[in-house]
This record gives structure tokens, C-alpha cells and sequence, in this order.
């Protein structure tokens, strides 16, 4: 059996498929030539990530599909259900870039607060001739320490959060699915754990006790942040968004800097990929990075090799059951 690649697949998921059997192609095929490459190729297993869409047209047209495969957690460029309908199992790898998406969140966040993200665009131009004006201008930060961070979403992503959060000295509150208390397991060296509650509360209540909010929840019909939402935060919040464009109002996010409501902001995922809106990429009090929250070279091991696994797995039932 034949899989394309599309997006790429990491050198030892590749090679788990191989040792299965199957024929790996990693190339880019345009959007536009996918469904006659999939076709003439014969392609059982398609793999994207987040740029390549696997809508109905493919789903219908292309008669050896049997697995598609989502590197990452989300599938909004997937038509998920109308696949399964169809008999095409879909995949994901849910667990796999957690810790990578988590830790991403914490490096905006550290930057945000030292006004890092701006500091390194003025050092390189302005540090040899305005040193003790750039010194003064970005002194006042923050601390971590202390402060609550709310998440909105706690999934395996924020759960992740919670625990960096914990290990740097934060307070945690999280809105998820059921109000009252979610757990999270923190391990240490030589296999010892240890199970903390952490509280959860609706989004309204939520943004009200937060100094910072980042948000960890799949694409959505409207903003889950909004002008209402911000309007109820604390002065001075600072919001992260590394979850899917559309969760966070934009212009609303824009609005709140330039009032001053909202001090900083970080955004890994945008409204319009992959053309952000130029207001965001030139504001100097947003810490700004190109969708990048699972492109870790650990992240990308486990999503090559638990994307190959899966697809044995489904693939070698199929063959039992004929």
C-alpha cells in the first residue's frame, strides 16, 4: 500500500511504515493536483498537517483513499465526518505535541512580560546608539510568579499548561466542559507523581480573576474571546492564542491594546493564515510567531511514529476482517 506524505512525516514514523510494508512518498502536491495525484498513484493513506484540506471532492473522487491522517490535534481543513461515512478512517495525534504547544505558550509568555518580543526588533537597529533609552523603555516588567493564569480549554494542551504554570510558581483556574474540578498529575525524577485538583469555572468567571488567559480550544463559529469578554477582564491582562485562528476576536484584540486594557498579547495562530492582518504583525505589544505550537523536533518524532502505528493498527484489521 502507497502513503503520501503531503505535509511531511518525520524520518522514524517514515521508517515504521517501511518496516510494515508500505511505500512511503513524501512530496507536496498542490492543493489543486491532489486528487488526480492521489488517484494515478494509487494512494491508500493520506497524511497532512494543517496546511493541505481534504474536503469532499477528494473524499468522493479518490477510490483507493482508505486512512486519512492529521498530524496535530485539530481537523477543522478535514471534512472528518463525511470521511468516516464514506468508510475512510481519520486520524490524529492528539497527546503527541502537547508539551511542545505548552511550552511555546511560556516562551511568549516570559517575552511578553520583559516586553522580550520588542526588545530583540530595537536591540539589533537602536542598542549601540539608544542603549540607556532602550534601557529605560523596557524596564517595569513582570512577574509570573504569583500571578493567576486562567485556560480556557482543558485539554491535553492545557493541562500541560497548568503544570508549567505550577512548576514556575502561578496560580491555575481553567474552563472546560464541566464546572468544579479537573486533576492534573505532576511527575519527578525516579517515577514519583503527585495529583493536584485544579479548579474550573465558566469562561465568564473565569476572565474576571486572571492576570493572563491563554486559550486551548478547537476552531469555533465565533470568537470564544470577544470585545464582552475583554471588556470583563482585568487591566492589564495578557492573552495568548495558540490554539486555532477565530477563537480570539482580532480588532477586538486591538481595540483593548491600544486602550491599554489588554498590556500585551502573544498569537501563534491567526484569523487569516497565512496572510495575518499587517495591524498585528506591526504592533509592538504583540509577541508574534507563524503557527509553529507543534513544530518541535520531539513533537514531530512522536506525531511520524504514532500517525504510522495508528495506521498499521487499522489497516491490518481491515485485512483480518476481509
Amino acid at each position: 500500500m502507497k502513503v503520501l506524505a503531503n505535509d511531511g512525516i518525520s524520518k522514524s514514523g517514515a521508517e515504521t511504515l517501511k518496516n510494515a510494508g508500505f511505500e512511503v512518498i513524501i512530496k507536496k502536491v498542490a492543493q489543486d493536483q491532489l486528487k488526480d495525484f492521489l488517484n494515478k498513484n494509487g494512494i491508500s493513506v493520506l497524511l497532512v498537517r494543517s496546511a493541505t484540506e481534504v474536503r469532499k471532492d477528494i473524499i468522493d473522487n479518490c477510490i483507493h483513499l482508505k486512512v486519512i491522517g492529521r498530524g496535530g490535534v485539530g481537523m477543522d481543513n478535514i471534512d472528518v465526518e463525511y470521511a468516516r461515512s464514506k468508510g475512510i478512517a481519520v486520524i490524529n495525534t492528539p497527546s503527541a505535541s502537547s508539551s511542545s504547544v505548552a511550552e511555546l505558550v511560556f516562551a511568549h509568555l516570559f517575552g511578553g512580560v520583559r516586553k522580550l518580543h520588542d526588545a530583540n526588533r530595537n536591540m539589533p537597529l537602536e542598542g549601540d546608539s539608544r542603549f540607556k533609552e532602550l534601557k529605560k523603555s523596557y524596564a517595569g516588567g513582570t512577574e509570573l510568579r504569583g500571578k493567576t493564569l486562567g485556560i480556557v480549554g482543558f485539554g491535553r494542551i492545557g493541562k500541560e499548561v497548568a503544570k508549567i504554570a505550577l512548576g514556575i510558581g502561578m496560580k491555575v483556574i481553567a474552563s472546560d466542559q464541566n464546572v468544579g474540578e479537573a486533576e492534573i498529575t505532576l511527575e519527578f525524577y525516579n517515577h514519583q507523581t503527585i495529583k493536584i485538583p485544579i479548579k474550573t469555572e465558566p469562561v465568564d468567571m473565569l476572565i474576571k480573576d486572571s492576570d493572563f488567559i491563554t486559550l486551548h480550544v478547537p476552531a469555533q463559529d465565533k470568537p470564544v474571546i470577544g470585545a464582552r469578554e475583554i471588556e470583563k477582564m482585568k487591566d492589564g491582562v495578557g492573552i495568548i492564542n495558540a490554539a486555532r485562528g477565530g477563537v480570539l476576536d482580532e480588532e477586538a484584540l486591538l481595540d483593548a491594546i491600544e486602550s491599554g486594557k489588554v498590556a500585551f498579547a502573544a498569537l501563534d495562530t491567526f484569523e487569516n493564515e497565512p496572510s495575518p492582518a499587517i495591524k498585528l504583525l506591526m504592533n509592538e505589544s504583540i509577541s508574534l510567531s507563524p503557527h509553529i505550537g507543534a513544530a518541535t523536533n520531539e513533537a514531530q518524532e512522536r506525531i511520524g511514529v504514532e500517525l504510522a502505528e495508528q495506521i498499521i493498527s487499522i489497516l491490518k484489521k481491515e485485512k483480518k476482517e476481509n
